[in-house]
């Protein structure tokens, strides 16, 4: 399996979001955020459709739909404080409906299935690269805003004492959230992006005593479910973001057992 350079690849992306996902998810988990997920991941779609009917490329799309809706949700939520989880909900229902439309006009349904449910193992040189690079840049800034992030979650009261300017790390956050999702929804799929950047961590919280060890067990749960996913399919020829995700689940189940006896 190893001697196809389109598999190297396939395990090198795959280790890259299994590392940066959890990052991500655990202070989405623990600030009530989880619709967020879905929300980017079906802004990712929108935008991706964009790309397929105007000409340009569709994860271009996908970056710029993502960071776009991200900041609509943050901006919305600081207006409606009393029902911040309505913003999300806007902003997937606006995500739909335009790529619903841009689907139709592009008339290109084989590539928008690709992004649907993940094409890890075809992306293409400058879509690896930018992967990279993306992951980059989101990795440098959750360790620069990670004590931050830390008091802001568990701490608000405090954060806001030590002079932590929450309106500001809620944008930045949210702006790692969509370059983060809209990555991921080209690999693994804009449908299953949501999933695997909760469940893993879902799972390591029932495991871990802090927050470092839930995040670094978060980590352990999902490169173990990006390698067994890649391996199984490989060899039966399946969906490799589906069967990831429904191996992220089935983890999750047997740390909910652990955690009961």
């Amino acid at each position: 399996m190893f001697k196809y350079e389109f598999m190297q690849r396939a395990f090198m992306v795959g280790s890259i979001l299994a590392i940066i996902l959890p990052c991500i998810g655990l202070p989405i988990i623990l600030k009530r955020l989880s619709m967020m997920g879905d929300t980017l991941s079906h802004a990712s779609l929108a935008g991706v459709a964009a790309g397929l009917c105007f000409g340009f490329n569709p994860l271009l799309g996908s970056i710029a739909a993502c960071v776009i809706a991200g900041l609509a949700t943050e901006l919305m939520s600081s207006k409606l404080k009393a029902y911040q989880e309505i913003s999300a909900v806007i902003v997937l229902a606006t995500a739909i409906g335009l790529a619903g439309i841009f689907t139709s006009l592009a008339g290109n349904s084989n590539s928008i299935s690709s992004y649907l449910f993940g094409s890890i193992v075809t992306i293409s040189d400058m879509e690896f690269y930018l992967v990279i690079i993306i992951a980059c840049v989101v990795v440098i800034a959750y360790r620069l805003l990670y004590d931050k992030l830390y008091l802001s979650v568990l701490d608000p009261e405090a954060a806001a004492l030590l002079g932590i300017k929450a309106k500001t790390l809620s944008f930045a956050f949210s702006f790692m959230v969509a370059i983060t999702v809209s990555i991921a929804a080209k690999t693994i799929g804009s449908l299953i992006v949501s999933s695997l950047l909760v469940v893993p961590v879902i799972g390591a919280m029932q495991l871990g005593r802090t927050y470092r060890g839930t995040l670094a067990i978060a980590i352990v749960i999902s490169l173990i479910s990006v390698y067994a996913g890649l391996f199984i399919s490989y060899y039966y020829n399946l969906r490799p973001g589906a069967v990831i995700v429904l191996i992220s689940v089935f983890i999750l189940v047997i740390s909910l057992i652990v955690k009961k006896h």
